[in-house]
């Protein structure tokens, strides 16, 4: 049975009716009277101390603990709060007078302030131009809590300035690849989740379950599946994604194993974290091949709903993406039923007296699929 925890006023109460019946001559205490301010100091204190102990009582267990109680119980399973990772690109187009140097760690601004630098020193071609390498500069913490590392992520196309002019150099760039692979600190939901996942299913020596441990240690990375023998015997194929990011939630990048292993290939970008990360880790006589889920859009039909207002429409199609994230599995055929759906629209919006005209019939999910809200019409 669960404490009732007492309320303030209620302690007052408590602590005035005792000290009515200890006296011998109980009788009203007066507002400012000392028995009734000694009595309301005491209810005060008794509260303080209540609420402390309800506060320690949540951090006795890694389902309610917080801040740096929740640490401490994932730094017993070897779990680790992941840090902002900085955004990098390795193709940012330079021009100039050719024979002009650009040195390693020249600042570069966005047109928002952001700031990046370069990684390498870098010296312009006859042609009047070079492509450096550039990463993000980690805002001040105290200004930004949450790390600032997804703000550097930028697409192909973007404009950098020079911070301090070099002679010979134009202060324009310009991003020919995306600047990816920014993340914040990990939210601290996520976190939890994942030393839930550690106390839940304690190492094996590489199982399924400890893959999918690993490839989650991997900033950015929030969903990962496994597929056995994906390559065929000895392989093991690892599916990711990345719902922080820009790309839809998709990983960014190629797939394929780690930069140490004899093969002809190699993923790489956010698959390339990934796979790197793996292969000291996993088995000696495992091939991990990192891979990317392709997209598969179900468009739906409504009848019945052409008066909702566009918030509703916002909230049924939320609730279609939280059902399509919850049963997500590229690594297995998957059926998805219309009446599941159907639930949990039902589940998160209360919606009645309409009709899914489209999809009608279950739909089948390919290994390496993923399910995702494409066009939806309400009629």
């Amino acid at each position: 049975m669960p404490f009732k925890r007492k309320t303030l006023s209620e302690l007052r109460e408590q602590n005035e009716q005792f000290l009515r019946s200890e006296l011998k001559e109980p009788g009203a205490l007066l507002r400012f009277s000392n028995m009734r301010i000694l009595a309301d100091m005491d209810a005060g204190m008794a509260h303080m101390h209540y609420g402390y102990l309800d506060y320690i009582a949540k951090q006795t267990t890694p389902f309610t603990a917080t801040d740096e109680w929740l640490a401490g119980w994932g730094a017993l399973k070897r779990v680790f709060r992941k840090a902002p990772q900085r955004a990098q690109s390795q193709s940012v187009k330079a021009t100039g007078l050719s024979g002009s140097v650009i040195p390693k760690g020249c600042k570069l601004n966005r047109g928002d302030g952001y700031q990046y630098q370069t990684t390498r020193e870098a010296t312009i071609n006859i042609q009047g131009e070079v492509l450096v390498s550039i990463i993000a500069i980690l805002p001040d913490i105290n200004k930004n809590p949450e790390g600032g590392g997804s703000l550097g992520n930028s697409p192909s196309g973007t404009q950098l300035t020079l911070d301090v002019s070099i002679v010979g150099v134009a202060s324009e760039f310009v991003a020919i690849d995306l600047i990816v692979g920014g993340t914040d600190i990990e939210p601290e939901e996520a976190f939890r989740s994942r030393i839930l996942e550690a106390y839940q299913n304690p190492p094996q020596g590489g199982n399924a379950s400890d893959y999918v441990v690993w490839a989650k240690e991997v900033p950015g990375i929030t969903r990962a599946w496994v597929r056995r023998r994906l390559l065929g015997v000895g392989s093991v194929g690892i599916y990711i994604m990345c719902d922080a990011n820009t790309n839809d939630g998709f990983p960014i990048g190629t797939d394929g194993p780690a930069t140490k292993e004899a093969y002809q290939v190699h993923a790489t970008g956010d698959q390339l974290r990934v796979a790197d990360h793996l292969y000291d880790l996993q088995s000696v006589t495992a091939l991990v091949w990192v891979c990317s889920p392709i997209a598969k859009k179900i468009d739906f039909v409504f009848s019945g709903l052409s008066h909702i207002d566009q918030e509703t429409k916002r909230k049924l199609e939320g609730a279609i993406d939280g059902f399509f994230y919850e049963n997500s599995n590229p690594a297995d055929v998957n059926m998805i039923n219309p009446a599941d759906i159907d639930r949990a629209i039902f589940a998160a919006l209360g919606l009645v007296g309409y009709r899914l005209d489209s999809p009608s019939t279950e739909i089948e999910l390919g290994i390496g699929e993923i399910p995702v809200c494409g066009e939806v019409a309400y009629q």
